[in-house]
């Protein structure tokens, strides 16, 4: 670990965005977000139900210097020893060729703290066996109280090869709906539409519990600065009035966005993210404060919207299509991730130049 009084410069850290279809087609899809991420200079975080499959995946990487992490399924069970088998076969055919594995948390956290620290001992255990294989980070995902997810990484901080993931989404939803629910029990807030009739007279309600999101998320980062450890960080907005996802989500959407309103509020018809454009830009002042640029990855998991772009110069790659209105749809889809890649690149450059702090060795 390097000395507090060391100053430096502040790097990149590593930034990635989702790489998968979630759009209807075949692999022409993915070659053309191998074209779109390569002229980006853009890492890769891959979804993968087996090895086989990310084997197949690697075959799109945009180039070979470019990080990759592997999201694995949603169905590991850290109770399971399938699951455990499941994490070392990924670890050890991808060793030295991704930086991490991402699992979700899960629920049992609050009931079986000790059992799930146990299971995360044992699979550290067999992880540093793997030479120069990848950390295994495990992600803020069930909505677990913040706290316990922090306590979580509090007890384990002296694990080599484990560490957290935090969705800045994920938690920015869950604060948004815990600070809601205390003036409208019961009430779930992401149930509101622009278009509900109750809206006018509980805007300020909503307005009030979306603006706690990101001082919430600035404190976990900073929590976990603490711990001296790398951290992956899953980057995306949401807003509880979002409700042009294809997967009925209120997250996982581009911070350039706004929320459109069909009436007039404080002078506007659209309402600001919970992040958006400058509380992005508090979030990596935050992270490049808390933590060395060599022990961050960061990944735009931005969810495909409504929208069509031509293919332009790209078309050649659906000859093959009679239809090619998916392969427009992926278009301005990558487009959107770029968009929000470019700011991201803006925001850390001038961070560069307000931002010094005391580095560690991850």
């Amino acid at each position: 670990m390097s000395d507090k009084n060391n100053i430096s410069p502040v790097p990149h850290p590593a930034l990635l965005a989702i790489f998968q279809k979630r759009i209807g087609g075949d692999d022409a899809l993915l070659g053309l977000a191998r074209l779109c991420f390569k002229e980006a200079g853009l890492g890769t975080e891959f979804y993968a139900e087996t090895p086989d499959e990310l084997d197949r995946l690697f075959r799109f990487k945009p180039t070979p210097e470019t990080p990759a992490v592997a999201h694995l399924p949603r169905e590991i069970d850290l109770f399971d020893d399938r699951s455990h088998r499941l994490i070392l076969d990924f670890a050890t055919r991808f060793r030295e060729r991704i930086l991490g594995l991402v699992i979700h948390d899960q629920i049992e956290i609050a009931t079986r703290l000790d059992d799930y620290e146990a299971a995360l001992e044992d699979l550290d255990r067999k992880l540093k066996n793997v030479e120069r294989g990848p950390y295994l980070f495990v992600e803020y995902a069930v909505g677990l109280e913040p706290r316990l997810f922090l306590n979580l990484f509090e007890s384990i901080r002296d694990l080599k090869r484990v560490s957290a993931c935090v969705d800045i989404g994920h938690i920015g939803i869950r604060q948004v709906k815990a600070a809601y629910s205390r003036n409208h029990p019961e009430e779930d807030v992401c149930a509101l539409t622009p278009h509900d009739q109750r809206l006018k007279d509980v805007m300020e309600d909503v307005e009030s519990a979306v603006r706690s999101a990101l001082p919430l998320v600035l404190r976990v980062i900073q929590a976990l600065g603490k711990l001296k450890k790398p951290l992956h960080v899953h980057l995306h907005d949401g807003h509880p009035l979002w409700t042009f996802s294809p997967f009925g989500v209120s997250d996982h959407i581009s911070f350039l966005n706004e929320i459109p309103i069909p009436f007039e509020y404080k002078g506007k018809r659209s309402l600001p993210l919970m992040f958006g454009r400058s509380g992005l830009s508090e979030i990596l002042t935050k992270l490049l404060e808390s933590f060395d640029p060599d022990c961050l990855s960061l990944t735009l998991e931005i969810h495909p919207d409504e929208g069509r772009l031509s293919l332009g110069d790209s078309s050649y790659l659906f000859d093959h299509w009679e239809d090619k209105t998916n392969a427009e749809k992926m278009n301005y889809w990558l487009s959107v991730l770029l968009q929000n890649h470019q700011y991201l690149l803006e925001t850390l450059r001038s961070c560069e130049k307000t931002c010094v702090r005391s580095t560690f060795s991850c």
